[in-house]
């Protein structure tokens, strides 16, 4: 299944945006219209409500015998009914009972609740004439109208209009919404053309960069302007691809055998100290008769003692040095540890004494138990040769100033023939002032 694109989603997001908002003004100007078609309706009824009382007024007060007013009565409602001016009507007597009536079944009958309500108003003299009746049911407006004789109620009509419905609403309707819906649409149109260009442009920019710089081009940069999170992310996103250099440049000069940062990353990570005038100790290690030990076992096993001193160190920093602590390898047997002044003698400390215990793990029963192996010295002679120990020289410039790394360097090779000179692993750091 295809997955759907962020600009099909803001699409489709404005589409039914624009469906809810014409969906609302739709039902605003619906219950408007229908307000504004009942205020006429009932305008109209009391108009027509005024010309049926003075008709048929003039029929009660006239000097017909009342079987032939009926009868005349009877006309005049058919006739508005034809005429549709009204839903229907009906005139009932003072008993309430039906005796005119434009609808079928109800001649003869009773009124309901509001005909009599009526009749009540009338014999308390409280009755006000073209009062209102609504039936929201059945959507019809009705009016009272009393015809009296010599100024005497004899009947009233009760005459019903058709209040106005949904669909003469929506004849008003219809076309208002059909222009928002249009301007709307037109709107949506041009808000998603910007918004491609605002936030889904800047995406795919960095889409593209993001594979570019997966096929390798880790130098590669985004520009873009926009003034908002956008641009900070471009910043983000520039600054990850040179710290990404960095890295590449990193791995590639680190050691295979340990992973650990080679002599460049070494020599930068000192600089930055001596730059930034920072106070640290830059510790150097060697291993004792490593040589004889890698001759008699084998580069397998040699392989193993390097590993070995590079887990010890980081273990080491792990948990006697900070976040500022470094450590490197430059090959072989040497390692370099950069950490504080503060904790340069502990760390130092805690690899004497994890590596004279470990390293024993590399030898076999029997040399253990001689406390040394017999190998070819450099001169080619044989030789007996102790267990490994380990040499740590100590660099700072805590007492004296340090300008660059290779003085840093310098001083090291002469405090680590110092340390060699032991017949144990140890550390000697430098404390002099100059």
């Amino acid at each position: 299944m295809k997955a759907i694109t962020l600009k099909s989603r803001i699409i489709i997001l404005l589409t039914i945006f624009t469906i809810l908002t014409i969906g609302v003004f739709v039902t605003i100007q619906l219950f408007h219209e229908l307000e504004a078609v009942n205020r006429y309706i009932e305008t109209a009824a009391a108009n027509y409500a005024s010309e049926i009382e003075n008709k048929f007024e003039s029929i009660t007060n006239s000097a017909l015998l009342p079987a032939e007013k009926l009868n005349l009565l009877t006309k005049g409602l058919n006739s508005l009914k034809e005429s549709q001016l009204i839903k229907t009507a009906y005139i009932f007597d003072k008993q309430g009972v039906i005796i005119i009536s434009t609808q079928f079944g109800l001649l003869e009958g009773k009124g309901d609740y509001n005909d009599f309500h009526v009749l009540n108003q009338l014999a308390q003299d409280s009755f006000i004439k073209g009062e209102t009746v609504i039936d929201k049911a059945s959507k019809t407006l009705s009016i009272y109208i009393p015809l009296k004789n010599q100024q005497e109620v004899q009947y009233i009509a009760r005459i019903f209009f058709s209040l106005g419905d949904i669909w003469t609403a929506m004849s008003g309707v219809y076309r208002p919404a059909l222009i928002v819906g249009i301007l709307l649409i037109f709107i949506n149109i041009m808000l998603g053309i910007f918004l491609a260009r605002l936030i889904i442009g800047p995406i795919q920019i960095f889409n593209e960069a993001a594979k570019t710089i997966a096929a390798g081009r880790l130098e590669l940069t985004v520009d873009i302007a926009t003034n908002d999170e956008l641009q900070e992310l471009a910043g983000t996103f520039n600054y990850m691809t040179k710290e990404l250099v960095k890295m590449k440049e990193r791995a590639e000069n680190a050691n295979p055998l340990t992973k650990l940062p080679g002599n460049m990353v070494i020599m930068e990570e000192i600089e930055k100290r001596i730059k930034g005038n920072q106070k640290f100790t830059v510790i150097y290690c060697d291993l004792d008769n490593f040589k004889a030990f890698n001759d008699k076992y084998g580069i397998h096993q040699g392989d193993k003692a390097i590993k070995l001193t590079a887990e010890i160190f980081k273990e080491a920093l792990k948990e006697k040095g900070d976040t500022n602590s470094f450590l490197g390898h430059e090959g072989g047997d040497d390692f370099i540890l950069l950490a504080s002044p503060e904790q340069a003698e502990t760390i130092a400390n805690y690899i004497i004494v994890e590596f004279d215990r470990k390293v024993r793990t590399l030898y076999t029963k029997e040399d253990l138990e001689k406390g040394a192996i017999v190998a070819h010295a450099r001169d080619g002679s044989i030789c007996s040769f102790p267990i490994m120990t380990i040499s740590l020289a100590g660099v700072t410039n805590v007492h004296r100033q340090i300008n660059s790394y290779g003085e840093v360097t310098n001083i090291a090779a002469e405090l680590k023939k110092k340390a060699k000179k032991e017949l144990r692993s140890c550390f000697v750091l430098d404390k002099r002032s100059a």
